[in-house]
């Protein structure tokens, strides 16, 4: 009999502009339902959590060594298990190629150091055979966050593909008060970021009432649709903002200059050896573009931290499906259920009376009541019907399945 792990993280945000109100409920239902319906042991189960001061905070770098942790002790016949409530972000391209198109799909830990599709992409393909890791997004943009796994239920691939051919007729957002981000201005752009281092050249729901986010839905309220009307549940979305993310990022890093085409470089600055494997191969690749154009560029403590990285090909640091063209193993072992699609956002809802929660949360956890105690609930089954009760419900978001067919058929988490 395998072992049964877990890491479970909510993210409220609290006291930001892009506050949330229902993520940690979604971690505390699921902390439960892993316990009651699935087997797991209390000790199996890693907690992350901001405004709970009992367990470590959702950083960027806490998430990546509890998922580290995670894949590198499994063996065959292991159960695997990463449920993540909180902001997703689509991260537009910035190395100035013309052939760069798309976005990078991420989480937004609480220190906002970004977590990447291709850096799941990259975690998933190191799970062994004959063990199966198993992620909830419950996030905006969240469909594929595991590059490279087969689309099971969803339409994100072909919006994809449709975007890619619009991104080749437009051009990069210009950051704030820089005007458009051209070849040229990105590279002056990331010689300051560079030199910086040392090297030369919505609405929110209601108040919370407890320090988890509000009151914890019930039985019955897992089962009955949003309130209409008089009694309208007030909803917000999972996805933070491109321009509420710089000024967060302008916040947390203190350097008012941040924008859209220097966000990766000021992460790889601001966070350093902690920062996403592939904000540092980014870095790397425009080092060398640097070195290329004639610029002189010395090394520091921090910059060894990206000239570490492997780097095969350009295209890893591109966003979007070049990026997972380039990348390395297929992951095989892994099953994505995502809160909508990448063009989507998710839904985080308050009901009048206080109840927080993310509404794929809500949903899986209503299906899974459906059945009798014990029942196994497929991923396909699991997937369609969430669907079906968020359509019911009012909601647009539609949920996603990303794995193999093999593992489409097995039973949610065990």
């Amino acid at each position: 009999m395998g072992q049964k792990r877990a890491v479970l993280v909510g993210i409220n945000y609290p006291g930001t502009d892009g506050e949330l109100k229902g993520c940690l409920n979604d971690v505390s239902r699921m902390r439960r339902c892993l316990v009651e319906r699935f087997g797991f042991d209390e000790a199996g189960i890693r907690v992350l959590a901001d405004a709970d001061p009992s367990t470590p905070p959702p950083t960027g770098a806490n998430i990546r060594l509890e998922l580290e942790r995670l894949v590198a002790g499994a063996r065959a016949g292991d159960t695997l298990f990463f449920h993540y409530s909180g902001h997703g972000l689509q991260l537009p391209a910035e190395t100035g190629e013309d052939d760069d198109t798309g976005y990078d799909e991420c989480i937004v830990p609480c220190d906002l150091n970004l977590i990447k599709d291709q850096d799941f992409t990259e975690l998933v393909a190191k799970v062994p055979d004959g063990c199966l890791f198993t992620m909830v997004s419950d996030s905006c943009h969240s469909g594929g966050l595991i590059d490279k796994t087969k689309e099971q239920i969803g339409n994100s691939t072909k919006q994809s593909k449709a975007q890619q051919l619009r991104d080749r007729d437009m051009k990069p957002p210009p950051a704030s008060g820089a005007g458009a981000c051209t070849c040229t201005s990105l590279l002056r752009i990331i010689h300051g970021a560079l030199k910086s281092l040392g090297i030369h050249l919505p609405c929110h729901g209601h108040k919370q009432s407890t320090q988890n986010g509000g009151k914890e839905p019930d039985a019955k309220a897992e089962a009955e649709p949003p309130a209409d009307a008089a009694g309208v549940t007030a909803s917000t979305s999972r996805s933070l903002p491109l321009p509420t993310f710089i000024e967060m990022l302008r916040d947390k890093t203190g350097r008012h200059d941040v924008g859209v085409g220097s966000i990766r470089t000021t992460l790889f600055h601001h966070f350093g050896h902690d920062a996403s494997p592939k904000v540092k191969r980014f870095v790397k690749v425009m080092v060398a573009k640097l070195r290329h154009d004639g610029k002189e560029v010395e090394q520091s403590h921090a910059l060894r931290a990206a000239l570490e990285q492997d780097v095969h090909s350009v295209e890893e640091v591109y966003a979007g499906p070049a990026a997972a063209a380039a990348a390395g193993r297929v992951p095989r072992n892994g099953v994505l259920v995502s809160g909508c699609q990448t063009d989507e956002t998710s839904a985080d809802a308050t009901t009048p009376d206080g109840v927080s929660y993310g509404a794929l949360s809500n949903a899986i956890q209503a299906v899974l009541a459906e059945g009798k105690r014990g029942a196994a609930v497929t991923n396909r089954e699991l997937v369609v019907r969430a669907r079906e009760l968020l359509a019911k419900q009012g909601y647009t978001q539609q949920p996603g399945l990303y794995c193999s067919d093999e593992h489409a058929k097995l039973p949610f988490i065990c």
